[in-house]
């Protein structure tokens, strides 16, 4: 349903293109207060519209997703989660050339022998914008509170289910106990926040932090103020560790319409457009060639996908929404994804910015790219289709339509996002090729999907999400154990798979330290997910996006060479953006303080360098 995104994963995970939206019902009454040790006065966003063209050291991003939550335990769409890297440091975080890992909050991290305890070195350089020091005390807070906190573990339980304890023995030392080993101790995506303006919260479930600004952070930008569905304003972190941002404001304004986004940018009335997540390809063409606007088209970290409702339950065996019953046939499910032309989805909706989906990760992260072989592909075959069909129980009457044993005709709802011009382009198509099959189909296109999608409301969906270079995030929301504990509850699962056999494999490869060892079971989880049909990956579609060259001078990409801007793993665009006025020289890779952090990062044991080395493929946020 895309996070880390709406087509997200976001997280830094989606990162989809669904998204979890908890409202906000009775937030909390409790208001944060957080003195800045220099205040932050924002300018009244109208006052900024009224400017026109925007001044040199505001970067305006236009949008065509809203916030699902600013509360970083909450959040999953791929908005959301890009804002919260740029509130809170990690851990660790990529290396914006390749995506290896890199020091972040922690300077150098050591397992013990058995690999059972890890212990972190927190930098002492960091502070919370209120002028408090960032302690390792901050980080227990945060996981012991994920751990402890069924609300606090919405959007990121997944990492902290296998630790066992988590102490700060000292305000630069932070120990993480596990209970058996865990491959992503070095990409733990999770937002270390502020204990002492958190530990106020009362119910993490439902505590959004909108309500009172600014919003105390370590990371490259200060929130300092936010309407919902409208924009989202950030200043400049002037005591960042790594260096400061070059640019004083960034505002991610949203834009229900995309054609008016990129309208806006033809203006100069935002210096970034990044589409849904991506441009359209009219869009796209039509600003190749536009006097100071530069095209950027480049592998994506996502993939666009098909799922079927698999007979939506809680984790207490409560059936939740109405699925049709003829999609827990995995017949029928094959049928339907082999009615589908991926090959047509490519060179007429996405007109080649992308490339024909296979399995659930994206080629970008080769390590962990899968397809599958030639004999077991569900290629395009309308004719196999139809026998499947029939030898399940569903033929076609005399009106053409097929039908089951109600003796009612087959139509399927196809949940889809209203803002999303590849759902519906791809719609007409299903409807065609379904049609020809004898099954109807009612496309539901919403501004708000996530609602029916987590109510169970569908029979299919479009679904995306973003993949970050450790694929743990975007494997984990099809557990079991993602699923709610009962209907009325918010689970962290994406389509409310639960497989047995799939659980084992999820565990198997969580507790493999070999890269390589690791990287084939991840394999046979996406084999494993194919074979079941309710995900039926379609396309992983290029970043397509543009900026003006006359308000940005420079822009980090990630990867380096041919990668995205926005919805990266990391805080690199945005942090490194260079102001078309400010007379500073081009740079296309970050600054001295990434090298410095990378520097320290050679402090890790040796016996960590092969376990490191398979983090340099790339791989989020957009679960973010």
């Amino acid at each position: 349903m895309d996070t880390h995104d709406q087509h997200g994963t976001g997280r830094s995970g989606p990162h989809f293109h669904r998204t979890r939206l908890l409202t906000a019902a009775g937030a909390a009454a409790l208001v944060l207060t957080a003195g800045l040790a220099t205040p932050l006065t924002p300018a009244s966003p109208r006052a900024q519209a009224a400017e026109g063209k925007q001044s040199g050291k505001v970067l305006t991003v236009a949008v065509a997703q809203s916030v699902d939550s600013l509360s970083p335990f909450l959040a999953t769409r791929l908005l959301s989660t890009s804002i919260h890297r740029l509130m809170y440091e990690y851990l660790t975080n990529y290396d914006p050339k390749d995506a290896h890992v890199i020091p972040g909050l922690a300077t150098k991290w050591e397992p013990s022998p058995d690999k059972l305890t890890w212990t972190y070195t927190i930098r002492t350089g960091s502070r919370w914008s209120d002028g408090q020091q960032v302690t390792a005390e901050d980080a227990a807070w945060t996981f012991n509170k994920m751990m402890t906190d069924e609300g606090a573990a919405t959007a990121n339980g997944s990492f902290v289910t296998n630790f066992r304890k988590v102490t700060a023995p000292s305000s630069t030392r932070l120990v993480i106990q596990l209970k058996k080993p865990q491959a992503t101790m070095t990409a733990l995506d999770v937002p270390i926040v502020p204990r002492h303006i958190w530990e106020k919260v009362g119910d993490f479930s439902k505590f959004n932090n909108d309500k009172s600004f600014p919003i105390v952070g370590d990371g490259p930008f200060v929130l300092t103020d936010y309407k919902p569905d409208s924009y989202v304003r950030l200043k400049a972190n002037r005591s960042f560790w790594r260096g400061a941002p070059k640019f004083d404001e960034l505002v991610f304004r949203y834009y229900k319409d995309q054609d008016a986004a990129v309208a806006a940018l033809r203006k100069g009335e935002v210096s970034f457009v990044a589409g849904s997540p991506s441009l359209t390809p009219a869009q796209a063409a039509s600003l190749k060639g536009e006097p100071d606007i530069h095209v950027n088209d480049a592998p994506g970290r996502r993939f666009y996908a098909l799922a079927a409702n698999p007979g939506a339950q809680a984790r207490n065996g409560k059936k939740i929404g109405d699925g049709d019953p003829s999609l827990l046939d995995e017949r029928v499910r094959h049928a339907l994804f082999m009615a589908v032309d991926r090959r047509t989805i490519i060179d007429k909706v996405f007109q080649g910015h992308a490339v024909e989906g296979q399995g659930y990760v994206p080629p970008r992260f080769s390590a962990y790219f899968w397809k599958p072989s030639a004999g077991r592909q569900l290629a395009y075959d309308p004719a196999r289709a139809a026998q499947l069909l029939d030898q399940a129980g569903y033929r076609k009457n005399a009106d053409g339509e097929r039908v089951g044993k109600t003796g009612k005709p087959l139509n399927y709802r196809v949940l889809c996002h209203a803002t999303d011009p590849n759902d519906k382009a791809v719609g007409k198509y299903l409807r065609e090729w379904w049609g020809k099959l004898g099954i109807s189909v009612t496309l539901d296109c919403l501004d708000n999907v996530t609602d029916p999608w987590l109510a169970g409301h569908y029979d299919l969906a479009f679904d995306g999400w973003s993949v970050n270079p450790d694929p743990d995030f975007v494997l984990s929301i099809h557990t079991c154990a993602a699923r709610p504990a009962t209907p009325k509850d918010t689970g962290t699962t994406d389509n409310f798979i639960c497989d047995r056999t799939y659980d084992e494999l999820y565990a198997r490869q969580l507790a493999e330290y070999d890269p390589a060892k690791r990287a084939d079971i991840v394999k046979q989880m996406e084999s494993r997910l194919y074979d079941l049909g309710y995900m039926n990956v379609m396309a992983y579609p290029n970043a397509v996006e543009a900026y003006r060259t006359d308000q940005i001078k420079s822009i980090t990409t990630m990867p380096a060479k041919a990668g995205n801007i926005y919805g990266q793993d990391g805080y690199w665009s945005w942090w490194s953006a260079v102001p078309a006025n400010s007379g500073e020289n081009d740079s296309s890779s970050p600054s001295t303080g990434v090298i410095i952090g990378i520097v320290a990062g050679v402090v890790v044991l040796v016996g960590l360098v092969t376990f490191l080395a398979m983090r340099r493929r790339a791989t989020a946020e957009d679960r973010e």
